[in-house]
């Protein structure tokens, strides 16, 4: 269960949820039964390591030496060297603030309440509020879920990361499954389990202790064995439990407060489908029931947004299984796709960008000379052609080295930016495949800098603002990090400390807060994370701006400078949509359907009162679509009031009332799809809006707003 190894893994991540009815329970023993002699041992081993460091800490107490913990405020604190813990500390300074945290940082690293400091240090305390707090919370509460599968099931132990919003734990269950209806059943043992508070104990053993202590468990002896021969393990115990697990956790189970089950499903060892199936349990803590009450409001509200229910719905897209994990776009998901990358053409038009088109099949020779070859291939689709092995491109960037590399470049060339929508394939495990946003066929607004190292920091400048004018346009907020050099680099200091000069300084002079994430860029590198945050503050991974010092290296790529030598070029890996499979699915949540006029598929439907006006209606269909528009005529012998209704379920922009007077008039009655009724207006009037609103890109309907903006500017002037 070390949490920071699988953190990022999401309920997209795991296979479908299993819904197969509760199973019998077979004669004779139970597995939990069959497993308790090795779980007594496994305690037995526990008391004994734990007897041992009681042991030592009692003897470091004798020296009674002050310490000195300083507090992110600069004030300074005295303690007992081996006595004093953070708890001691906040309880010092407020009952309430003790209270609150959950989580302490002692220089920098993360340490449990109740753990003895062992010298002077630097102390921050956390709350459940903060994301550091929340990972711990979370953390904690899997080692109750984990408590919970063994004492219900004989379940041998896997993994049990925190991820987003809650946890899960990953066990093996041999043939057996669980469904959906054992949820209760596990929910109310986790609810036993915090009622009787037991505590988080720790331990520190050794590689062989650590072995003795899971011999029967072959997952957990896997992950020891991976560890170095002298590594110092740490395990944490909650009532019979005992995990391997780096900690930090809460002092004991009574601080969660709520606990909801969400989800049972099937997994495999270390994701991958060759090995041993597991059963994956989902579940959500909180520390108060109204946290509790509001997490459900907000599931709910995802179900009814969710991009595949939706996607259907309006008949956007679907998947068929003739080739998993490839998305059919039909024609109203295909204006909305073409629209996204339309946009995003539209912007390379106006940052100078050149678009590209490069093949999707290379001989493998391309994928050794990248790297891919080595490192990626199991992601890869690869097949032989007349004895040579080829691969589907998974990326873009080594073919416009190679584009780069095909003639002489001089240092006037550059910024060189080339822009890509090629298709890509990524062969993701079926298991893992979610909607549109875990796919194996998709497109990226894939683009690369070629740049001298004095360009760096205005290209870096002009894409963080070119991301924060896409953003805006779709309504989403966003969080930089800036990840540095980690310590396995590869490449001339000198380079870095430029490169990531150059990333500070662009992200300063963006006027947005950003964090920095020392040591996690990558090693042929320095990186800008970028999050993005929804209409329901759920956080997403697409953009990215990556430097890369490698890559030109293993292509030998080179430009002639100013003094006719030859120097490498540094590339900028840069997305601003990411997948856009993976933008559509987010935007169509983002909206809940509710697409803004310039993106939508359905923008304006003419409704004719009778068939007289269905002429009409037709005539003014074309002249709609002569101007770009989606129009469509509702030709069916419903009511009128009917249509418009089943217009604005189907989420149309505009619908357009014509009858006998329209046609007369040369005009059409407005309404929106909230049911703002416009009334009766020119067909020109309604185009100059149109045609505005669409230019924009604005996220709301802009007819009458001038009108409206007038009419309270001249109440307001009274």
């Amino acid at each position: 269960a070390y949490r920071s190894t699988h953190a990022s893994f999401t309920m997209a991540d795991a296979e479908a949820p299993v819904v197969a009815e509760a199973p019998k329970e077979p004669e004779g023993p139970s597995p939990f039964e069959q497993k308790s002699p090795y779980y007594a041992k496994r305690i037995e081993l526990f008391e004994k390591y734990f007897a041992r460091e009681a042991e030592k800490q009692e003897a470091a107490k004798t020296t009674n030496e002050t310490i000195k913990v300083v507090m992110p405020d600069g004030a300074i604190k005295e303690g007992v060297k081996h006595v004093t813990t953070p708890w001691d500390i906040a309880m010092g300074i407020h009952k309430k603030l003790a209270q609150a945290s959950i989580l302490a940082h002692v220089d920098g690293a993360d340490w449990d309440m109740r753990r003895p400091l062992e010298g002077d240090c630097a102390l921050k305390l956390f709350s459940f509020d903060d994301p550091e707090g929340k990972e711990l919370y979370w953390h904690s509460s899997a080692h109750v879920l984990g408590e919970a599968l063994e004492l219900e099931y004989g379940a041998d132990l896997t993994i049990g990361p925190s991820i987003e919003e809650g946890f899960y734990y990953d066990c093996y269950l041999g043939e057996r499954t669980l469904s959906d209806h054992e949820r209760d059943g596990i929910q109310k043992r986790m609810e036993k389990i915090i009622k009787e508070k037991q505590p988080f104990q720790r331990i520190e053993v050794t590689r062989d202790e650590a072995l003795e202590m899971f011999t029967e468990n072959k997952f957990k002896v896997e992950l020891i064995t991976n560890l170095p021969d002298d590594a110092r393990i740490s395990c944490y115990r909650c009532g019979p439990m005992v995990d391997l697990c780096r900690g930090p956790h809460l002092p004991d189970t009574a601080w969660i407060k709520s606990v909801a089950v969400n989800q049972c499903s099937r997994a495999h060892w270390r994701a991958d489908v060759t090995k041993d199936p597991l059963v994956r349990v989902y579940a959500v803590t909180f520390p108060t029931e109204k946290l509790m009450k509001e997490y459900k409001l907000r599931i709910e509200e995802a179900k009814k947004r969710d991009h595949r229910v939706i996607g259907l719905n309006q008949e956007l897209f679907f998947f068929h299984q003739l080739s998993p994990g490839s998305c059919f776009f039909l024609p109203d998901g295909a204006k909305v796709y073409g629209g996204l990358v339309n946009f995003i053409k539209e912007k390379y038009w106006e940052y100078e960008y050149d678009e590209v088109v490069t093949p999707n099949i290379y001989n493998f020779d391309l994928w050794k000379t990248s790297g891919h070859a080595a490192h990626y291939k199991e992601n890869m689709f690869s097949f032989n052609v007349e004895k040579e092995e080829f691969g589907l491109k998974p990326m873009n960037c080594p073919g416009h080295c190679v584009m780069f590399g095909n003639r002489k470049r001089s240092f006037r060339e550059l910024p060189m930016r080339l822009a890509d929508f090629g298709v890509l394939h990524r062969n993701e495990f079926s298991g893992a495949l979610h909607g549109l946003t875990r796919v194996r066929r998709f497109q990226q607004d894939d683009a690369h800098i070629f740049c001298r190292p004095d360009q760096m920091e205005y290209e870096l400048k002009q894409f963080l603002k070119l991301l924060d004018e896409v953003y805006e346009v779709f309504g989403l907020t966003y969080e930089m990090k800036l990840s540095t050099r980690p310590e396995g680099y590869l490449g001339e200091i000198e380079i870095w400390d430029q490169a990531e000069a150059a990333l500070t300084k662009a992200l300063n002079e963006t006027g947005k807060e950003w964090k920095l994430n020392p040591g996690d860029g990558a090693f042929y590198g320095p990186k800008i994370d970028i999050t993005v945050f929804d209409a329901l503050k759920r956080r997403f991974q697409c953009a990215t701006v990556q430097l890369d010092f490698q890559l030109p290296i293993r292509f030998n790529l080179s430009y002639v400078t100013e003094a006719n030598e030859p120097a490498r070029p540094i590339i900028i890996h840069r997305a601003i949509l990411g997948s856009v499979e993976r933008m559509f699915a987010i935007l169509t949540e983002h909206f809940a359907g509710k697409w803004p006029f310039w993106l939508s598929p359905r923008q304006v439907m003419l409704v004719p009162i009778s068939e007289n006006s269905r002429a009409y209606a037709l005539e003014v269909r074309q002249k709609l679509r002569r101007e770009g528009f989606h129009a469509q005529v509702d030709e069916t012998d419903r009511k009128m009031q009917k249509k418009v209704r089943e217009a604005q379920l189907e989420q149309w922009n505009y619908i357009l009332v014509v009858g006998d007077g329209e046609q007369t008039n040369g005009t059409v009655n407005i309404r929106t799809r909230d049911n703002v009724v416009h009334g009766e207006h020119s067909l020109a009037d309604l185009m100059e809006v149109l045609k505005e609103e669409r230019r924009v890109k604005s996220l709301t309907c802009m007819f009458g707003v001038e009108k409206s903006a007038a009419a309270a500017a001249e109440k307001a002037a009274e």
